[in-house]
């Protein structure tokens, strides 16, 4: 009753009838108060009573003045989900989007998941570890995770400066913390922020613990006292840099990873020229150092793009693999004489790769063929594969080796395994499980030389339980160097591997956007059939199926799928009688529907690569209908 008559008080009372109070708030009639109470205007004004943040506060003022009601439903309506991917979502007011209290609330629930799980005294004492990139609010909201674990007991590990994911994923494991925090969206647009959870084998979470966490979140939503937690700073807050110099065993660890004679001394006699863009990332400074502990004579930067900058002034989307997106680095390499350009994503955990075709390999009706091959992160993950192999014939360790890629990257390096005899498996998309198998595999004695997923993403070693676009990028280089003193390049090499050892795999891998999830589970329902899946696609017989949303596989004896299957997420795997293979789902951070399609066969290229769009040209059409379905293309530049 007391909120009420505080209601009374607040708000003009248009007519009282009982204990049915009919109100008027914000030029809005509510029968009752506890109407008003179910109402999103409700929602918005309990979130400016706990909202401390400027910012913030003045967005949903705003937009309850302006009785903004849709705009509100979207920020209070739906609580921002915590996954294995942690958070990631635009950044602003709301229980929807990344600000400092669905930060904090989050931090409280890993805290307290983390006490739940482990004996606390021990984790508290082993602590955490917190890095941040440098996007707008990244550092605010690594300081507010650092404060809520410190007023939980904690230890924690704090980095002073913007650092980039894979040192991060690296000091868990050098520092045995119980777990880090990453803060970044990686390669999402500037109106985005993300949160990226590890856990203390220093691998992104894996369920169940992020079902664990997301219920331990809801169940601690009242806000700690932050300011309190200033008193504890002296005892418990730490910098890996300078108590532990994380950066410098970072670097000497992936030089004694990758380190090689097969390079030695190579540099000092090349003409390569090598061009490098940060993206406007964090990666400039740390790919420098790592160059220099390389010995590899200086890289080339695009001026324009090397500095940290959130907004993201030269490239809307901040993701190398966009058609575009490697525009400016190809302009600073053709007025530089550069042959070779290396780019890492924001954070710099990806890799992307191009190579000037020279032009003795155009014929007169080329003139206007692209003069640089931007490689597909499958072709980088193939020539890495070759290239670790090659290096580790010639060491003495006596180790079985093993070499991962996702269930949707290219099986190419399947048939290097065949071929030269090392182990090859696939896991699900994602680091969080090619690094867990990593260290599965480890513990069985084999030695990891390679993880990676098509979407330019590479482990290579396992100093990183994570991809790393650092120690990707110094290894492309040793190849790059090798080859170059070889007379051959990197695109010859590729096309060597596909000519002489394994034959043309080629592949076709997009996107469709689309914002209607009942379209979505419409699709796949399609699909499914009721369980009576599709035999053929056209003239292309399909041999097996594979579904982890249900668990149906039937390639196996008993029908059911060996990979994690999770019914929250939609993914269908084809492989067809000509060993083609289609796998189609959903992203777990944008709108997107995904399509990968690879065909193999040891025929011309050409004839290869007809055969792949005609495949492509008919799944698209039969079983996605973008025009039926109203699917948005990638943009085209």
């Amino acid at each position: 009753m007391s909120k009420i008559i505080e209601f009374i008080k607040k708000h003009k009372v248009s007519t009282t009838v009982g204990a049915v109070i009919a109100v008027t708030v914000g030029g809005i009639a509510y029968k009752s108060y506890s109407n008003y109470q179910k109402s999103v205007y409700f929602q918005a004004n309990q979130w400016l009573k706990i909202d401390t943040n400027k910012e913030t506060r003045q967005e949903v003022e705003k937009l309850i003045k302006g009785k903004k009601q849709e705009q509100l439903q979207e920020l209070f309506d739906k609580r921002l989900e915590f996954g294995t991917a942690g958070l990631r979502a635009k950044m602003g007011a709301g229980y929807s989007r990344m600000n400092h209290i669905t930060v904090q609330q989050t931090a409280q629930g890993w805290a307290e998941y983390l006490l739940e799980v482990f004996d606390p005294e021990t984790v508290q004492k082993k602590g955490i570890v917190i890095g941040y990139d440098h996007r707008d609010h990244s550092k605010e909201f690594a300081e507010i995770t650092a404060n809520v674990f410190m007023l939980k007991g904690f230890k924690v590990y704090l980095f002073n400066c913007i650092v980039p994911t894979p040192l991060l994923s690296y000091a868990v494991r050098i520092l045995g913390t119980a777990g880090g925090v990453m803060v970044t969206p990686s390669h999402n647009p500037k109106e985005y922020n993300g949160y990226k959870v590890y856990w203390e084998n220093s691998v992104q979470i894996i369920p169940p613990h992020d079902k664990g966490i997301s219920q331990k979140i809801l169940e601690n939503l009242e806000l700690l006292d932050l300011e309190k937690a200033s008193e504890l700073s002296s005892e418990l807050l730490y910098d890996p840099i300078e108590t532990n110099q994380v950066d410098e065993q970072y670097y000497n660890e992936i030089y004694e990873e990758l380190k090689s004679h097969l390079c030695y001394n190579l540099q000092s006699s090349s003409y390569l020229k090598i061009t490098y863009t940060a993206m406007h990332g964090v990666g400039y400074e740390w790919i420098k150092r790592a160059i220099k502990t390389f010995e590899f004579n200086p890289i080339i930067p695009v001026e324009s793009q090397v500095e940290p900058d959130p907004k993201f002034p030269t490239v809307p989307f901040p993701n190398p693999e966009e058609k575009g997106a490697l525009d400016l680095a190809m302009e600073t390499a053709d007025l530089n004489g550069s042959s070779l350009i290396i780019a890492n994503d924001p954070d710099a955990d990806r890799l992307a790769v191009a190579e000037k075709i020279p032009s003795s390999q155009f014929s007169e009706n080329e003139s206007n063929k692209p003069k640089w091959h931007v490689f597909h992160g499958n072709e980088i993950g193939i020539l890495l594969a070759w290239w670790q192999f090659k290096k580790y014939q010639r060491k003495s360790s006596k180790k079985p080796i093993a070499i991962l890629n996702s269930t949707v990257s290219s099986k190419m390096v399947k048939a290097l395994a065949d071929k030269f005899g090392f182990k090859y498996e696939e896991t699900l998309t994602g680091f969080k499980w090619l690094g867990n198998k990593a260290i599965d595999l480890e513990k069985q004695g084999y030695k990891v030389l390679l993880a990676f997923e098509e979407a330019i993403g590479y482990m290579v070693g396992s100093t990183v339980y994570d991809k790393d676009g650092i120690s990707a990028a110094m290894a492309l280089i040793q190849m790059a160097l090798y080859l170059e003193d070889h007379n051959s390049t990197l695109l010859q090499q590729f096309e060597k591997l596909s000519i002489q050892k394994l034959g043309y795999f080629l592949f076709n891998n997009s996107y469709f956007y689309c914002y209607d999830k009942e379209v979505i589970n419409s699709i796949f329902k399609k699909i499914r059939n009721d369980g009576k899946y599709f035999e053929k696609l056209g003239p292309f017989k399909i041999k097996s199926i594979r579904d982890l949303t249900t668990g149906y596989d039937s390639s196996k004896k008993d029908n059911k799928a060996v990979l994690y299957v999770d019914p929250n997420s939609q993914m269908i795997t084809f492989t067809f009688e000509n060993d083609a293979t289609i796998t189609l789902r959903t992203s777990g951070t944008e709108p997107k529907i995904k399509y990968y399609i690879e065909l193999s066969e040891k025929l011309s290229k050409e004839t290869v690569r007809e055969k792949l769009d005609k495949l492509t040209q008919m799944f698209i059409e039969t079983y996605l209908e973008p025009e039926k379905n109203e699917l948005v293309p990638p943009k085209q530049k």
